[in-house]
């Protein structure tokens, strides 16, 4: 997954750079940026696919390091060993912080896709029934299973779902 990720971002680069100006508008800011470091979360294996895809894109200039959480470990490239940072080093405390906030955004986005996931249903495919009656009908039955299971009588009962949605 780190490849994947780290090679559509620097592909992208790549590609904006060879993009007119007014193709782009203002995305062509942020992502036709070279970054100058580029911070994994993992040791040296990491490390090493982060390498790989740099290589294999033919990209310079970006230096590269993987932060392991176990001791809090930097790898850098064409060195065996870890650098151990003092435990209240300052640049040991930003790694942290930087790691700790990808690791949010990650989460963030991952119970937004499982919340969508788990939220769709059959109704999203009534017509008529858009997301307010999908809300009033599921608050109502308790479920959409309930829902498929109600009579004709007890559609009709739900604030906002007039008879011909019922139906």
């Amino acid at each position: 997954m780190m490849r994947e990720v780290l090679y559509r971002r620097l592909d992208r680069y790549q590609k904006e750079l060879l993009r007119e100006p007014e193709e782009n508008g203002p995305q062509r800011a942020s992502w036709a940026r070279k970054p100058d470091l580029v911070i994994l979360d993992g040791g040296k294996g990491q490390l090493n696919a982060g390498l790989d895809i740099i290589k294999l894109l033919g990209i310079e200039g970006v230096e590269i390091i993987a932060l392991a959480k176990r001791l809090e470990e930097v790898y850098l490239p064409g060195r065996k060993l870890p650098v151990i940072l003092p435990r209240d080093s300052e640049a040991l405390f930003l790694l942290q912080r930087i790691r700790d906030e990808a690791h949010r955004v990650a989460v963030s986005y991952n119970r937004l896709l499982m919340e969508r996931a788990t939220s769709s249903s059959w109704l999203d495919n009534v017509s008529g029934v858009g997301p307010a009656r999908k809300k009033a009908l599921i608050k109502h039955f308790g479920s959409p299973l309930r829902v498929a299971e109600a009579t004709l009588d007890e559609l009709k009962e739900v604030a906002g779902v007039p008879d011909k949605i019922a139906q």
